[in-house]
């Protein structure tokens, strides 16, 4: 994975705790070195830990950069503890963000969480028993697999991040119920303490409805129950 902070007492103390999980990590100070290791088609990451503020140029914009090309999980690290950066990364395709400072163990967990889930849901390096059935929900031309973490729409392949996946395979499982946003929030974060007034997974969904060819005056697919949550119906 790679841990990119131009702080380098930080980058280097994150590094340490990673390794100590087994994980392992490449360490970059800056945006531009930082993008060449995810360019290097030599390099396999199956996470960044991105620093908003970079000497060159910002996290979000490495975060977007990312996004052209990969699917797997980014957080961002943010020393303000306003919802506006929260927002800012996950509008570039974020998974998750932790605020400065943090216990280090605290980053660990969310790695960990974050990478279970990546690697169910894009043949990782963990294996995992298949589902008992065959794992694709079809509604009304979407398509979605979460054996191969595979989402179509009349047949073309739509790239979705593993958080904005679990949102939509959530949702599919539980067609025709309306799904609250804590529940969507604890299918991503687990355990973690949900905040009403936390706008996260409002961006996901607008995110998944920009794919997906979805609107929320027309909806195909995602309804939106005001103050209640989200719904996929059949009948769309």
């Amino acid at each position: 994975m790679l841990v990119v902070d131009d702080e380098r007492e930080i980058a280097d103390l994150v590094a340490l705790y990673l390794e100590n999980e087994g994980h392992e990590v490449i360490v970059r100070y800056d945006a531009r070195t930082a993008l060449q290791v995810v360019d290097d088609p030599s390099i396999r990451l199956d996470m960044a830990i991105l620093d908003v503020m970079l000497p060159d140029v910002n996290g979000f914009q490495v975060c977007r950069a990312i996004r052209t090309a990969h699917r797997f999980p980014v957080i961002m690290l943010t020393a303000r503890d306003r919802e506006v950066d929260t927002i800012a990364g996950l509008n570039f395709g974020a998974d998750d963000y932790v605020t400065k400072p943090f216990m280090p163990l605290e980053l660990v967990a969310r790695v960990n969480a974050q990478l279970r889930r990546y690697r169910r849901y894009d043949g990782g390096r963990e294996p995992i028993a298949p589902p008992p059935d065959d794992g694709v929900v079809e509604i009304n031309g979407l398509s979605v697999n979460t054996r191969t973490h595979e989402c179509r729409v009349d047949g073309a392949p739509v790239h979705l991040t593993p958080s904005e996946f679990t949102i939509l395979a959530t949702l599919c499982r539980r067609r025709g119920e309306v799904v609250s946003a804590e529940e969507l929030f604890h299918a991503i974060w687990g355990d973690e303490a949900y905040l009403k007034t936390s706008n996260t997974i409002s961006v996901h969904i607008r995110h998944l409805r920009d794919k997906i060819g979805d609107s929320v005056e027309r909806p195909r697919y995602i309804h939106t129950v005001w103050g209640v949550g989200y719904r996929i119906d059949d009948n769309g």
